[in-house]
């Protein structure tokens, strides 16, 4: 059986491919292959049975040159799911060969956080033609999100909700549910207000079916909730969701009334796309995203190698500084770069450790001095086991006062980076500056600079290469 076994279709004798099986090379190639035979109704049959997400991930594979005909070829299947779901780069490829009307088409299908998603990264003139093609309800709607910052809750919020007054019954409120055919499908709790549209408890939708129908909703429903400003940012959102293990939440504008709700499969999406991008930030790697465009990715990353080049002539000065002391003996040259390192290593470390926890609220100004006095303890723990493995081989390989040396000089430098690694991050996060941008720099510098500085320095100071 061959990789380019494609799902079973009506008149296709092909077997069905597993999940896992459907997007392979051989697959994907032959979808392409058949958009440019020009069997584009060969092609969409081949598309069809795929999910949403899946036909995000075929355009997704597929070289940027041929995603146009693609699309052309199976553009009926390109509804606001599988925009939803795509890659932003590849979708605003794809947006840009459309016409406002079809965008705005796509936008309506779509919850109002899905459609500010596709919408807000357009061009100012792009936005207000397909702004101006939408219905002049959903208009409002976006636009109302689109005046709040972005990474907010006011981006990230949908407004298609339940929401009833207290006063109601049970059964008032299943037979609203079951009469109103314009009501979002997609909940999992009814939110109660009161006259002035203010949020005053929850139901799930398990309370309303095990519940008599004559029951008062304020009898049943929970009143303590966890409500979400409308401006908060959308970090602090995920935080609380994973907090208060949320499933959605009702958010609040700034006088309290419910202006729409947040649910879990949002905030899943920000879980992910915060913790790759502080993992990317603190590899100067930008966004990291594999289909983005080769001058963006150049842009995002020089100026950090850049950044990095004079980091390291300055650590390279301070070894032109001891070149009498490295002429006068060679070993100071094959050792000094395990002293600089492993203590880079170990700074790495704790600025990774560090990074997160501000990123988690759990690093905060009322416990910031018991983590740094923690990461001391850990580094002095740390120095000491590997300065006296270092000097014990050092000492043996070559003479009992340069294991001495550098046994020191490494205690030393691992000390310095483990106070580093907390501290760079705290002081950036203190300026207002993002700790997972430039942190690695400094890091980086510091551990370079002083394992050098402190080894040649001690071996200097001792005399052991006079």
């Amino acid at each position: 059986m061959s990789d380019i076994e494609t799902p079973a279709v009506a008149g296709d004798d092909r077997t069905q491919l597993d999940e896992d099986d459907r997007l392979k090379p051989g697959f994907v190639s032959e979808v392409l292959d058949r958009v440019e035979e020009g069997d584009a109704e060969g092609a969409r049959r081949l598309v069809e049975p795929l999910h949403p997400a899946d036909i995000a991930d075929l355009f997704e594979l597929t070289p940027a040159d041929r995603r146009a005909a693609l699309a052309h070829a199976v553009s009926d299947l390109l509804d606001g799911d599988v925009f939803a779901e795509m890659n932003d780069w590849v979708r605003d490829a794809l947006l840009g060969v459309l016409t406002p009307t079809e965008v705005a088409d796509i936008a309506s299908e779509l919850d109002t956080d899905d459609a500010v998603a596709i919408i807000e990264d357009l061009d100012a003139d792009d936005r207000a033609q397909v702004l101006r093609a939408m219905e002049p309800d959903d208009r409002a709607a976006i636009e109302e999100a689109l005046s709040y910052p972005e990474e907010s809750a006011g981006r990230l919020m949908q407004r298609e909700l339940i929401a009833v007054p207290e006063h109601w019954t049970v059964g008032h409120v299943i037979d609203y549910l079951r009469g109103h055919e314009e009501l979002t499908t997609d909940f999992w709790e009814v939110f109660v207000v009161d006259p002035a549209h203010r949020p005053v408890g929850t139901c799930q939708l398990s309370w309303f079916l095990r519940t008599p129908r004559g029951i008062a909703v304020a009898d049943v429903m929970k009143r303590e909730q966890t409500l979400i400003p409308v401006d908060m940012d959308q970090e602090e959102v995920a935080l609380r969701f994973q907090k208060y293990a949320l499933i959605s939440a009702a958010v609040v504008d700034g006088s309290g009334r419910l202006v729409g709700m947040i649910t879990v499969d949002d905030v899943v999406h920000i879980i992910q796309e915060e913790a790759g991008e502080d993992a990317l930030l603190l590899s100067g790697a930008g966004e990291g995203d594999i289909n983005e465009p080769v001058l963006d990715s150049y842009r995002a990353r020089v100026r950090w190698l850049i950044s990095n080049l004079f980091t390291a002539l300055l650590a390279s000065s301070i070894i032109a500084a001891f070149e009498g002391t490295i002429a006068r003996m060679v070993a100071l040259a094959t050792l000094m770069p395990i002293v600089a390192g492993v203590g880079g290593n170990a700074g790495t470390q704790t600025m990774a450790v560090t990074v997160r926890a501000l990123a988690t609220n759990q690093l905060t100004r009322s416990n910031t001095a018991r983590a740094v006095l923690r990461e001391f303890r850990v580094a002095l723990l740390n120095g000491g086991t590997v300065a006296l493995v270092i000097g014990i081989g050092v000492g043996l390989v070559f003479s009992p006062p340069l294991g001495a040396v550098i046994a020191a000089a490494m205690l030393t430098n691992i000390v310095i980076a483990g106070l580093a690694g907390v501290l760079v991050p705290l002081t950036l996060e203190r300026m207002g500056a993002d700790p997972a941008v430039a942190s690695s720099v400094f890091v980086t510098m510091v551990t370079d600079s002083m394992g050098f500085l402190v080894f040649l320095g001690l071996a200097t100071a001792s005399g052991i290469a006079g």
